[in-house]
């Protein structure tokens, strides 16, 4: 591991802000906080002055790796740039407080509303809710839906079918929400095995949910044929829409048979997400779960904006106010910006970009499956493993040219895989240094494996203890 000398910066007599003087009676403070609240001593704070302080966090924001540094290739988190008026929109309306009333609200619940009706417009979906908070959330509110639908219906349903290259949070999702999960295997061309889909289908199965492209960033091809026949058991079809940015403006939701799908603003429309947030998984639905929908929702009445309560049937509500709002102006302003032919060329740049990377690499590392994908690829590097050097090893070596790492073991029906996702705001010529970067970790696997089972080797943490630094976190300085 790397070490590096300490310096400590703060020194006797630096000041990095000026305090006024009190303007009462120091005694008259001290009568109003109890005496047990009072210190006896000065706190030990750092003494350093302003440009101290800002360049001691711009060094460390240089030390981690960020989408504004470098390429982030992270398969189905689509970690791409976020254009910065969306955080100048968002900013400047940061002061909006929830409590307003809806007189003072009306800019505010306008975006909300006009942003429903454009991911309606995306997605063909009669109406959406943007309370979620994250796409994990978004999911259990949508098998909520399916359990409120089948209730109302006096529908005996107790299972959900999922394919077994499922994002995790789907599994989770359904067993929050009451229901049992029934694994769908996937077919040789990395689709749903229809086979074995049908043989799971009965009257006990509330829905299906699928991921469309699905994770291995292949479209469902069968996917008119699988929403009949789940809809032949009066079952609800919910799209995981985690990789929805590989069809804005090409394929809607609701056209294919979906009755419910979520949207990951924070992925699709470019915000801001990673380290846990922030993040926003609206949720669209067809003209017979509407009334299902969390409430408040925002309407329009007489030119003026209003948010309605009155949804007897609604499952009730899921976030503290009415979603995460900066999330959501972002959100729309990048949808505004762009409009409907922008939106396309995103999806179309995507694909185009996923796919060239693909046949450049796919000669280097075995391909999963050796397809035309959409937004993403699986590479897998089993092969490597048997040469002594295994996915996360390679992962660890990327970092030593200054990119992040793929997604590392996932999908899981794919052995040491690495999930790749250029995304549409890359360029080539960042994506070729890409690809001579992952040709030369290729051969030296061959040459020098040490060298990778050493890395990283440039950063300004070496190598840790995995398995230590789990077991033992510290999140704290």
């Amino acid at each position: 591991m790397k070490t590096k000398l300490i310096v400590e910066r703060s020194i006797s007599g630096h000041m990095g802000t000026s305090v006024p003087d009190l303007d009462v009676p120091e005694r008259a403070v001290n009568k109003l906080i109890p005496e047990k609240y009072l210190r006896s001593t000065p706190p030990s704070l750092p003494e350093v002055s302003e440009p101290e302080v800002v360049r001691h966090y711009v060094e460390l924001s240089n030390k981690n790796h960020h989408v504004d540094k470098d390429l982030y290739p992270l398969g189905s988190c689509t970690m791409k740039y976020n254009p910065k008026i969306n955080d100048w929109t968002a900013s400047a309306l940061a002061e909006s407080h929830p409590y307003q009333p809806e007189s003072l609200s009306q800019g505010v619940l306008s975006v909300y509303y006009d942003l429903e009706q454009q991911l309606c417009a995306i997605t063909g979906m009669q109406a959406f809710t943007l309370q979620p908070a994250a796409g994990s959330q978004g999911e259990l509110v949508g098998v909520l839906l399916m359990r409120k639908y089948h209730e109302l219906k006096g529908n005996d349903k107790d299972t959900i079918l999922i394919p077994d290259a499922a994002h995790g949070t789907n599994p989770a999702s359904v067993a929050m929400a009451g229901y049992k999960m029934l694994e769908v295997k996937s077919s040789p061309k990395g689709l749903v095995d229809l086979d074995d889909f049908q043989a799971k289908i009965n009257d006990r199965v509330a829905g299906f949910m699928l991921t469309n492209p699905n994770t291995l960033g292949l479209f469902e091809e069968n996917i008119s044929k699988i929403s009949a026949l789940i809809h032949a058991v009066d079952g609800l079809m919910y799209m995981d829409g985690a990789n929805m940015n590989a069809m804005l403006g090409i394929a809607r939701p609701a056209d294919m048979g979906f009755d419910i799908t979520h949207l990951n603003l924070h992925k699709t429309f470019s915000t801001p997400h990673g380290g846990g947030g922030p993040g926003s998984g609206p949720i669209g639905v067809t003209e017979k779960l509407a009334e299902y929908l969390p409430r408040p929702r925002v309407e329009l009445l007489d030119g003026n904006y209003h948010l309605k309560y009155d949804y007897p049937d609604s499952i009730g509500r899921v976030h503290g106010f009415y979603g995460n709002f900066g999330i959501l102006i972002r959100a729309w302003t990048y949808i505004r910006m762009l409009g409907p032919d922008g939106l396309l060329d995103v999806s179309k740049v995507a694909i185009t970009n996923a796919n060239y990377l693909m046949h450049k690499l796919k000669d280097v590392f075995e391909l999963a499956y050796d397809r035309t994908c959409m937004h993403e690829f699986v590479l897998s590097a089993q092969a490597q493993k048997e040469q002594g050097v295994n996915a996360l090893q390679i992962a660890k070596r990327l970092l030593d040219f200054g990119f992040h790492s793929p997604t590392m073991y996932f999908p899981l029906i794919v052995k040491e895989a690495l999930m790749i996702e250029p995304t549409e705001s890359e360029n080539k010529e960042t994506m070729d240094r890409f690809i001579d970067v992952m040709k030369q970790i290729a051969e030296e696997v061959k040459t020098n494996p040490e060298l990778l089972q050493t890395a990283p080797h440039n950063t300004p943490v070496g190598r840790v203890d995995e398995t230590h630094a789990n077991r033992n976190l510290n999140v704290h300085w």
